[in-house]
């Protein structure tokens, strides 16, 4: 597993474990990097990634409302939304990533944390936010 994945897969668990409570993001990726004996580039990338879809989640949340026409932010799965977001963030505002494979990144993440028939999800709803992106 790249480092990349890896740092995405830590901003993933922390953005989870951050929704809903107060929780300090920087402790918290220190945390989740511990325990996975993470290198500090990786929990330095994953802390970038957290704060950037932390500082723009509305836009994010604007962007993903508007790509998918079946499902309200609310109904998705919390962990397919926290992945989405993190891929919006790298697609439409980041920008340091192609986009094919932020999308790629995504998809795997749904496939371990959500499911195969996630990994579809988000792979639709990144399609069109990708196409409105560019």
């Amino acid at each position: 597993m790249g480092k990349r994945h890896q740092a995405r897969e830590l901003a993933l668990k922390t953005l989870f474990q951050l929704e809903g409570a107060d929780d300090d993001p920087e402790q918290v990726v220190s945390y989740h990097a511990a325990e996975g004996a993470a290198p500090p580039d990786v929990a330095t990338f994953a802390l970038q990634l957290v704060r950037g879809v932390i500082a723009n989640r509305e836009k994010l949340d604007s962007i993903l409302s508007e790509a998918s026409d079946h499902w309200k932010l609310g109904q998705m799965a919390k962990v397919d939304r926290i992945i989405l977001r993190i891929a919006v963030y790298e697609i439409a505002i980041d920008r340091h990533v192609p986009t094919k494979a932020a999308i790629n990144e995504s998809i795997e993440l749904a496939k371990t944390f959500s499911g195969e028939e996630a990994g579809r999800f988000v792979n639709g709803i990144l399609g069109r936010v990708a196409a409105t992106a560019t």
